[in-house]
Protein backbone atom coordinates (compact mmCIF):
# COMPACT_ATOMS: atom_id res chain seq x y z
CA UNK A 1 0.00 0.00 0.00
CA UNK A 2 2.74 2.36 0.89
CA UNK A 3 4.50 1.74 -2.53
CA UNK A 4 1.31 2.08 -4.64
CA UNK A 5 1.03 5.61 -2.22
CA UNK A 6 4.52 6.44 -3.27
CA UNK A 7 4.18 5.94 -6.82
CA UNK A 8 0.99 7.66 -6.99
CA UNK A 9 2.80 10.64 -5.63
CA UNK A 10 5.88 10.71 -7.51
CA UNK A 11 3.38 10.81 -10.69
CA UNK A 12 0.82 13.54 -9.56
CA UNK A 13 4.28 15.75 -8.99
CA UNK A 14 6.24 14.62 -12.11
CA UNK A 15 6.27 18.32 -13.67
CA UNK A 16 4.57 18.89 -16.69
CA UNK A 17 6.50 20.36 -19.52
CA UNK A 18 5.29 23.98 -19.90
CA UNK A 19 5.02 26.03 -22.92
CA UNK A 20 7.56 28.84 -22.36
CA UNK A 21 9.24 29.42 -26.18
CA UNK A 22 7.83 32.67 -27.19
CA UNK A 23 9.73 31.26 -30.34
CA UNK A 24 7.34 28.55 -30.88
CA UNK A 25 4.57 29.94 -29.74
CA UNK A 26 2.72 30.19 -33.02
CA UNK A 27 -0.51 28.96 -34.60
CA UNK A 28 -0.31 27.38 -37.44
CA UNK A 29 -3.08 25.08 -39.76
CA UNK A 30 -2.28 21.73 -40.28
CA UNK A 31 -1.29 20.76 -44.36
CA UNK A 32 -4.98 20.81 -46.03
CA UNK A 33 -6.71 20.79 -43.14
CA UNK A 34 -9.00 23.09 -40.83
CA UNK A 35 -7.11 21.84 -37.27
CA UNK A 36 -4.58 24.30 -36.17
CA UNK A 37 -1.97 23.68 -33.88
CA UNK A 38 0.07 25.62 -31.41
CA UNK A 39 3.63 24.55 -32.76
CA UNK A 40 5.08 25.21 -28.26
CA UNK A 41 2.24 23.16 -27.19
CA UNK A 42 2.33 20.31 -29.43
CA UNK A 43 6.15 20.30 -28.99
CA UNK A 44 7.27 21.42 -26.17
CA UNK A 45 9.99 19.41 -24.64
CA UNK A 46 10.91 18.04 -28.21
CA UNK A 47 14.24 18.97 -30.83
CA UNK A 48 12.31 20.67 -33.37
CA UNK A 49 14.01 21.23 -36.97
CA UNK A 50 12.11 23.72 -38.77
CA UNK A 51 12.37 23.63 -42.69
CA UNK A 52 10.97 25.28 -45.66
CA UNK A 53 10.00 23.19 -48.29
CA UNK A 54 9.11 22.85 -52.31
CA UNK A 55 7.56 20.64 -54.09
CA UNK A 56 9.61 21.41 -57.62
CA UNK A 57 13.01 22.70 -56.43
CA UNK A 58 16.04 20.97 -57.24
CA UNK A 59 16.71 20.09 -53.06
CA UNK A 60 12.94 18.77 -52.90
CA UNK A 61 14.84 15.16 -52.45
CA UNK A 62 15.75 15.96 -49.40
CA UNK A 63 12.64 15.27 -48.15
CA UNK A 64 13.43 11.71 -48.12
CA UNK A 65 16.12 12.66 -45.73
CA UNK A 66 13.84 14.64 -43.59
CA UNK A 67 11.61 11.74 -43.28
CA UNK A 68 14.51 9.52 -42.28
CA UNK A 69 15.97 12.14 -40.11
CA UNK A 70 12.25 12.02 -38.65
CA UNK A 71 12.11 8.50 -38.32
CA UNK A 72 15.40 7.56 -36.23
CA UNK A 73 14.97 10.06 -33.64
CA UNK A 74 11.62 10.45 -32.93
CA UNK A 75 11.66 8.16 -30.44
CA UNK A 76 13.87 10.45 -28.89
CA UNK A 77 12.10 13.15 -29.34
CA UNK A 78 13.36 15.00 -32.48
CA UNK A 79 9.90 16.02 -34.61
CA UNK A 80 11.14 17.87 -38.26
CA UNK A 81 8.37 20.51 -39.41
CA UNK A 82 7.60 21.12 -42.57
CA UNK A 83 6.55 24.66 -44.00
CA UNK A 84 5.61 24.67 -48.03
CA UNK A 85 6.36 28.17 -49.00
CA UNK A 86 6.04 29.37 -53.29
CA UNK A 87 8.48 32.17 -52.03
CA UNK A 88 11.43 30.74 -54.78
CA UNK A 89 10.68 31.34 -58.17
CA UNK A 90 7.08 29.72 -57.16
CA UNK A 91 8.39 26.02 -56.82
CA UNK A 92 5.43 25.62 -54.81
CA UNK A 93 2.77 26.34 -56.82
CA UNK A 94 -0.19 23.82 -56.00
CA UNK A 95 -3.17 23.55 -53.48
CA UNK A 96 -2.37 22.14 -50.34
CA UNK A 97 -4.34 18.74 -50.76
CA UNK A 98 -1.56 18.80 -53.97
CA UNK A 99 1.53 19.28 -51.66
CA UNK A 100 0.13 16.87 -49.29
CA UNK A 101 -0.77 14.11 -51.74
CA UNK A 102 3.26 14.86 -53.49
CA UNK A 103 4.49 14.67 -50.15
CA UNK A 104 2.80 11.11 -49.32
CA UNK A 105 3.07 9.86 -52.31
CA UNK A 106 6.22 10.59 -53.59
CA UNK A 107 8.63 10.87 -50.11
CA UNK A 108 6.44 8.85 -48.02
CA UNK A 109 6.45 12.08 -45.53
CA UNK A 110 4.91 11.57 -42.44
CA UNK A 111 7.02 14.40 -39.87
CA UNK A 112 3.91 16.95 -39.35
CA UNK A 113 3.62 19.79 -42.45
CA UNK A 114 1.86 22.95 -42.33
CA UNK A 115 -0.08 25.26 -44.40
CA UNK A 116 2.01 27.41 -47.16
CA UNK A 117 3.70 30.03 -45.18
CA UNK A 118 5.73 33.33 -46.49
CA UNK A 119 9.37 33.32 -45.62
CA UNK A 120 11.07 35.57 -47.55
CA UNK A 121 12.14 39.05 -45.71
CA UNK A 122 9.82 41.20 -47.77
CA UNK A 123 6.38 39.07 -46.25
CA UNK A 124 7.45 36.70 -43.87
CA UNK A 125 5.44 34.85 -41.44
CA UNK A 126 6.47 36.08 -38.09
CA UNK A 127 7.79 32.97 -37.09
CA UNK A 128 10.19 33.39 -39.92
CA UNK A 129 10.59 36.72 -38.31
CA UNK A 130 11.44 35.59 -35.21
CA UNK A 131 13.48 32.43 -36.62
CA UNK A 132 15.30 35.15 -38.49
CA UNK A 133 15.72 37.24 -35.63
CA UNK A 134 17.61 34.72 -33.70
CA UNK A 135 19.52 32.91 -36.06
CA UNK A 136 20.52 36.79 -38.02
CA UNK A 137 19.25 34.87 -41.41
CA UNK A 138 16.19 34.28 -43.25
CA UNK A 139 15.40 31.35 -45.85
CA UNK A 140 17.24 32.46 -49.14
CA UNK A 141 16.13 29.14 -50.92
CA UNK A 142 13.93 26.17 -50.21
CA UNK A 143 15.06 23.94 -47.86
CA UNK A 144 16.74 26.40 -45.19
CA UNK A 145 16.84 24.65 -41.93
CA UNK A 146 16.57 26.04 -38.40
CA UNK A 147 16.90 23.52 -35.18
CA UNK A 148 15.49 24.36 -32.23
CA UNK A 149 16.00 22.84 -28.37
CA UNK A 150 14.18 20.99 -26.12
CA UNK A 151 14.10 24.47 -24.23
CA UNK A 152 12.44 26.24 -27.27
CA UNK A 153 15.25 27.79 -28.08
CA UNK A 154 17.32 28.63 -31.88
CA UNK A 155 20.44 26.38 -31.46
CA UNK A 156 22.03 26.79 -35.23
CA UNK A 157 20.57 26.73 -38.56
CA UNK A 158 21.88 24.78 -41.99
CA UNK A 159 21.56 26.23 -45.41
CA UNK A 160 19.53 24.25 -48.08
CA UNK A 161 22.11 22.93 -49.81
CA UNK A 162 23.28 20.71 -46.76
CA UNK A 163 21.46 17.60 -47.12
CA UNK A 164 20.00 15.97 -44.04
CA UNK A 165 22.32 13.52 -43.95
CA UNK A 166 25.00 15.83 -43.10
CA UNK A 167 27.46 14.77 -40.46
CA UNK A 168 26.98 18.63 -39.43
CA UNK A 169 23.35 18.12 -39.31
CA UNK A 170 23.02 14.60 -37.90
CA UNK A 171 25.76 15.72 -35.24
CA UNK A 172 23.84 19.16 -33.74
CA UNK A 173 20.14 17.11 -33.63
CA UNK A 174 22.46 14.43 -31.55
CA UNK A 175 23.60 16.54 -29.21
CA UNK A 176 20.40 18.66 -28.83
CA UNK A 177 18.56 15.30 -28.26
CA UNK A 178 21.12 14.58 -25.30
CA UNK A 179 20.51 18.18 -23.71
Amino acid sequence: MRIALIMITALLTTPVLACNSTLLDQNFRKLAAEETVNLCQAYAGKVVLVVNTASKCGYTPQYEGLEQLFEKYQSQGLVVLGFPSNDFLGQEPGTEAEIQDFCRLTYDVKFPMFEKTPVKKEHAHPFYVQLAEVSSTYPQWNFHKYLIGRDGKFITHFTPHTKPSDPMIVTAIEQALQQ
